[in-house]
């Protein structure tokens, strides 16, 4: 939430931080959309983004693939405009525009010249776009033919196919992996209807979140939110997803496949982004497999045995649990040893946790690697479309470095115990060297 010319680092043996925030202002609007905003006249850039509560966790499993087509179909006409009067009135004016779904959510991003002229243009797009899209039934079968290619490549590919058995593997049923049962028959069947009323359902000014960081006013900015939601969509309820149930048992599949290489993942429930335990859990996770060349993963795996090139772990916070995951690649004859080396190097982990010597190295790491990650409007408005959707305090990068000093061994002892059971892994093998029935 800073940018790097009001940022201020210090490290000293102490390991003391002081960053230098600007001010974070919030307000709701008069539909109730949520509204976190920088100001800031550094550069004359505007970067806006406006989020809601429609990812694929809010697809269904018979038409899985509706989320990601909506969001898709928002740039491509609305009630004024064309496709390419979208696409072309954004570079006339040197702005850009993103889409982007996840499990949670959905959303568009805007970035432009903060003058007057080039700004009201884009964001008159940008709100025409958002409140009143078309989704031209020419265009929906079109992206549809699109998607529909891209999976049938997908299925030809390794990553791919390791990605969705683990994501079904972990979740079941759960609708966060819904994306995984993305097939080409359930995105035939999504009609221009289905794509409405997902839009009509879930696109709605009270669950918006609009982040905006850049050369503008709090004035100017009040206006703009207004101006991107007041005719936003009004109806009712968005229902709450149901919560994940962590895995009982381990299983494995192996699935056979022409590649020179096993693809290797291992994963279950871990944490979700509201859970006190995320900051132990972060810090935890960089030292097994999250810290590249200084994790444990990394040492045990790749630098002492040369069983891959790269091996790592992660924890995706979502609204309710999202996956904990290890992953590597291994050549097929020796995936057995390195399955068997990481499985032993996870159990060993949480069984014993961490010394303070790596802790010591860790925060050190994280903590003087954390401008880096706001270094850009962009990256701020990142944070601020997360903390404003996942309710996070407006303090959050603010007591970043707090909460990770805070950090001990035995709490990362014990969320890694609460959360994690190296019995009740899932276990997928792409490309394995010989094939067997999911245990």
């Amino acid at each position: 939430m800073r940018i790097s010319s009001i940022l201020v680092v210090v490290w000293c043996c102490v390991s003391s931080q002081v960053f230098a925030t600007p001010h974070i202002q919030t307000w709701r609007t008069a539909h109730g959309a949520k509204v976190l905003f920088v100001e800031n006249h550094d550069l004359p850039m505007l970067d806006v983004s406006v989020k809601f509560p429609a990812g694929s966790g809010y697809d269904t499993v018979d038409k899985a693939g509706v989320a990601d087509l909506t969001n898709q179909l928002l740039k491509a006409g609305a009630t004024e405009l064309s496709e390419d009067d979208i696409a072309r009135g954004m570079a006339d004016v040197g702005a850009e525009l993103g889409m982007a779904v996840d499990q949670d959510s959905a959303g568009v991003s805007l970035r432009t010249l903060s003058q007057a002229a080039q700004r009201e243009r884009a964001l008159a797009i940008l709100a025409n776009l958002l409140q009143h899209p078309v989704f031209p039934e020419a265009i929906l079968a079109r992206e549809k033919a699109r998607t529909i290619a891209a999976l049938k490549e997908a299925e030809t590919q390794p990553e791919s196919i390791a990605d969705k058995a683990i994501d079904k593997a972990v979740f079941g049923t759960h609708p966060y992996a819904f994306d995984a049962y993305t097939t080409p028959a359930t995105v035939e069947a999504i009609t221009q209807q289905a794509v409405q009323d997902f839009y009509r359902a879930h696109y709605q000014a009270r669950y918006a979140v609009v982040a905006m960081m850049g050369d503008v006013t709090r004035a100017q900015a009040e206006a703009i939110a207004e101006q991107l939601t007041a005719q936003l969509p009004v109806s009712g309820e968005v229902a709450a997803l149901p919560r994940v149930n962590h895995l009982t048992a381990a299983s494995e599949q192996r699935l056979t496949h022409p590649a020179s290489q096993s693809h290797i993942l291992i994963g279950a429930p871990g944490v979700a982004r509201n859970d006190p335990d995320y900051d132990v859990l972060y810090v935890g996770n960089y030292i097994l497999g999250g810290g590249g060349f200084v994790s444990r993963l990394m040492d045990e795996v790749r630098e002492k045995r040369g069983l891959a090139y790269s091996v790592y772990s992660y924890f995706m916070p979502l609204k309710y649990t999202g996956v904990f995951q290890i992953g590597l690649q291994t050549k097929k004859e020796q995936s057995d040893q390195a399955l068997q080396l990481v499985r032993q190097v996870f159990a060993k982990f949480v069984a014993q946790g961490v010394t303070e010597k790596e802790l010591r190295a860790a925060k050190q790491n994280i903590i003087g690697g954390f401008p880096m990650r706001i270094d850009s409007n962009r990256k701020i408005l990142g944070y601020l479309s997360l903390i404003g959707f996942y309710d996070l305090p407006l303090t959050y990068l603010d007591d970043f470095t707090h909460r990770i000093e805070q950090v001990s061994t035995a709490q990362i002892h014990a969320a890694f115990a609460r959360h994690l059971n190296p019995q009740a892994m899932a276990t997928v093998i792409v490309g394995a060297p010989e094939t067997s029935e999911t245990k």
